[in-house]
């Protein structure tokens, strides 16, 4: 690894692990330092915002209900039917019991309300029958002692003894049971206590009535009295706990491609009330019995339950800033699509004008009435909104931003309106959106990206060239494709680039914040959760270690050391469907002077040279082509041929035969897992890309309008030069990339925390030997000895629900000076707090 100058840094980054010896002092004669880290002491850094870290709350991985929401009743208003998932119903989570009777999910006039549509009518004929619910995972999880709050919504045309008892699924009892009366034939809330006689994760919830009677019974609840702060209709205590400890600067919510996908009209009679809707605020707010229902994107229902109010408070309890996001009218996530409706446009954006009000406005207004109505008079302090989430449809997105920009401007002149960049990091669409920001004076853009440890490692100086002048950043997602620790190394040397940049980069938020392990749309995750345990994932120490540890201003710094210099690009050759059946034939690798590595036309019946990266679909040779004929299947990824030699082209006939999408040809397959694919058609065949994957998580390098028309026979040519690779289809360029930057296996920065008057040393180094390291802190007086946080183990190390081995390590360490030479351990996260004098 040659050595070379490191640019200038001016801020700090943190990550702790697994308990290993502390690296003693290194004496200065002792050994050449691998790098050295100087302050320049004439310099101001920038002044680092409370807000430069926080978190993104989606309801993704049951995030919501079955997760921070406390309710344990799953689908407790009847709602849930097949729009959400296949096989849901309204009786989903719930099983009949008992004899003489019969249970029936209804949507008539007689219901509670016209946006509750549905309820359950239990047509009692016998001494006993009812129904018992599931909850999610193993089931409810109670606790001996613990008080359980129970309501329903009821009404019987005759009396009926309501008994409602907590009990396993084989019928023995976790808590006394309880009796409510059910009397009279009009909606009214009954409500109870439920006190658990022992400690269980798989918990029944069990409501009966007895007699001849037709009882109807909606929004059947149990709630722990012991959520969040106490509060009613609030959260799991352990999961907002979790939350609370990393202290974030703001929550950004509810999404994420929730905010823009599916309709955008509203949940009424006149929109035959869509199930499939874009999360329009005003939808979760109110009574809960009240508040409408919907098919979540990520393929279940949502409750709304856990509402805009519910956010706002959660915001205001840990002390956080709320940060919304609305519909800008364009949806995104793969449906690429713009609503053309002036009215129902204008519409919402009156819905986020009455947003602001709701948080903000008077208690004489009427959002703010209901606000206080809720329980909270005093106004939440609203100062952000977000308008959209990565809307792949650049001019339809803008013109609309520009609408809700400019009405939101003219009566809160005072709120920051963000736009967006789009769903990567780069490619044509981020470059439209951040010109076009530019030009409107936008105030903030909010960017994305999901991308491997090596582009972290590559992009520490992304910001770098950043306009000063220019719409300030909001890194609103991102993460580095897996759970290991190496993952969250290369975070967090990437987090000493946004610190040094805070005066770019005004926040940022790992993404996704929860994730319900049996119920799992998207990895990685912060935080891991069942029913009753919850972990925190690498990131989430080392996420919690740098926002535990800003500092308010960044010191800038210099550093010089080594780098790691790219490799060309080598590996087997693929093929790939994703939801898509498709043909490929005349596969041929060959040498720049044609020279032929591999060739498999298929015309001798098999295909015996490749083999399945995972036994996903269905292959077969079938009139001297190689088809894969599933099209409800994801990576279908075969391989053949590995590639050692540095320059080559990969050439192949594919054709479309059925399905949602088009080819991934897939070239540089490592066995870490490391691949790189060709992506046409992707996209619910809306988009092409170049992605650089690890296993099953990618990053797109390059992505641009593309579809794949079915039956059409497509020529297609990756060339490959060392590190930079062409792409041909049909004959002309389609787009190429050039994998060559240095990776940076060694970060820092360096932060002011003036209220405790401390220095804080942020090391990253993320690679398998100790770094020794000269520190300069310019003449500074400083105490002898600091305190000292290390995240550090095995790079291939996971915290799970049975073991949690990366951990930070805090203690108390010497030889500390204005100059002093310290080793940082492999794979390792260290934050030295060091008292100024």
């Amino acid at each position: 690894m040659p050595r070379i100058p490191y640019r200038l840094a001016g801020a700090a980054a943190v990550l702790v692990s697994l308990p290993l010896a502390v690296s003693p002092p290194v004496a200065a004669s002792a050994v050449e330092p691998d790098y050295t880290i100087t302050v320049n002491p004439g310099a101001t850094g920038a002044a680092i915002p409370k807000s430069m870290y926080g978190v993104f709350f989606e309801d993704i991985n049951y995030a919501a209900d079955g997760g921070l929401y406390a309710e344990l009743v799953r689908n407790r208003s009847f709602e849930f039917n097949s729009t959400d998932a296949s096989g849901y119903n309204g009786l989903t989570a719930w099983t009949a019991t008992g004899t003489g009777g019969t249970a029936t999910v209804v949507n008539d006039d007689q219901r509670l309300n016209e946006r509750n549509r549905n309820y359950l009518r239990l047509s009692l004929t016998g001494p006993s029958y009812g129904l018992t619910n599931a909850g999610y995972n193993t089931g409810l999880a109670v606790a001996k002692g613990a008080r359980y709050d129970f309501s329903v919504w009821a009404r019987a045309d005759a009396g009926v003894p309501l008994k409602v008892a907590l009990q396993t699924s084989d019928g023995t009892a976790l808590a006394d049971p309880i009796t409510v009366p059910v009397a009279g034939d009009t909606w009214k809330k009954y409500t109870g206590t439920l006190r658990a006689t022992a400690t269980s994760d798989v918990a029944r919830l069990n409501v009966s009535g007895g007699g001849t009677a037709t009882l109807r019974l909606d929004e059947v609840s149990l709630f722990p009295r012991d959520t969040y702060k106490g509060r009613k209709n609030g959260l799991r205590k352990d999961l907002a706990e979790k939350i609370a400890a990393l202290e974030p600067g703001f929550v950004r919510f509810p999404g994420g491609c929730l905010v823009n996908t599916g309709s955008m009209y509203p949940y009424d009679a006149a929109n035959n009330y869509p199930r499939a809707r874009a999360y329009q605020w005003k939808d979760t707010v109110g009574p809960v019995e009240t508040r409408a229902t919907n098919k979540n994107f990520w393929g279940y229902n949502q409750s709304y339950g856990l509402g805009y109010y519910e956010y706002f408070q959660f915001s205001e309890d840990i002390g956080a800033m709320a940060l919304p996001v609305v519909p800008a009218l364009v949806t995104g996530c793969g449906q690429n699509r713009a609503t053309n409706d002036e009215a129902l446009l204008q519409k919402h954006i009156q819905d986020t004008l009455d947003l602001i009000e709701f948080a903000n406005g008077p208690v004489t207004t009427t959002w703010g009435r209901l606000r206080a109505d809720m329980g909270h008079p005093k106004p939440f302090g609203l100062t952000h909104v977000g308008v959209g989430n990565e809307e792949n449809l650049p001019n339809e997105f803008f013109a609309n931003f520009l609408k809700f920009r400019d009405a939101i401007k003219a009566k809160y002149p005072d709120i920051t309106v963000i736009s967006n960049s789009g769903p990567d990091d780069t490619g044509a669409t981020f470059d439209n959106l951040w010109a076009k920001n530019r030009a409107a004076n936008v105030d903030m853009v909010d960017e994305h990206y999901y991308n491997s440890p090596s582009w972290f490692l590559q992009n520490n100086a992304r910001y770098d060239a950043y306009d000063r002048n220019g719409p300030e950043v909001f890194l609103g997602e991102y993460a580095s494709l897996d759970n290991k620790l190496f993952n969250s190394l290369a975070e967090a040397a990437y987090m000493t680039g946004l610190e040094r940049n805070a005066d770019v980069v005004k926040m940022a938020s790992y993404a996704p914040l929860l994730a319900n392990i049996d119920n799992v749309q998207w990895r990685p995750d912060m935080i891991w959760f069942d029913n009753d345990e919850s972990w925190g994932s690498t990131s989430y120490q080392v996420q919690k270690l740098f926002m535990n540890n800003v500092g308010d201003r960044v010191v800038p710094t210099s550093v010089t050391g080594a780098v790691v210099q790219p490799k060309p690009i080598t590996g087997a050759i693929g093929l790939s469907t994703w939801r898509t059946a498709a043909v490929y034939d005349d596969v041929k690798v060959t040498r720049p002077d044609g020279t032929v590595l591999f060739s498999d036309d298929f015309s001798d019946g098999d295909a015996d040279g490749w083999t399945a990266v995972q036994p996903r679909g269905t292959w077969t040779v079938t009139n001297g082509a190689y088809a894969q004929t599933t099209t409800n299947t994801e990576d279908t990824m075969v391989k053949a041929a590995t590639i050692g030699e540095s320059d080559y082209d990969y050439t192949l006939k594919a054709t479309k035969t059925a399905g949602d999408e088009g080819f991934l040809v897939a070239f540089g397959i490592q066995e870490t897992g490391q691949f790189y694919w060709w992506n046409l058609g992707g996209w619910n065949n809306t988009q092409g890309a170049i992605e650089k994957g690890i296993t099953s998580a990618k990053e797109q390098l390059l992505t641009k309008p593309n579809s794949v028309v079915t039956g059409q026979t497509y020529d297609l040519r990756i060339q490959v030069r060392g590190t930079k690779v062409t792409l041909f289809l049909d004959g002309v360029e389609w787009g190429g990339f050039d994998d060559n930057k240095v990776s940076e296996p060694f970060a820092q920065v360096v932060t002011e925390d003036a209220r405790s008057g401390e220095l804080i040393v942020k090391v990253v180094n993320a690679q398998d030997k100790a770094a020794v390291t000269r520190v300069d802190l310019g003449r500074r007086k400083v105490s002898r000895s600091a305190r000292m946080t290390v995240i550090t183990g095995d790079p291939g190390e996971q915290n799970t629900r049975s073991a949690e081995p990366i951990l930070p390590v805090t203690s108390t360490v010497s030889g500390i000076d204005s100059a002093f030479t310290r080793e940082f351990p492999a794979n390792s996260v260290t934050f030295l707090r060091i008292k100024t004098r």
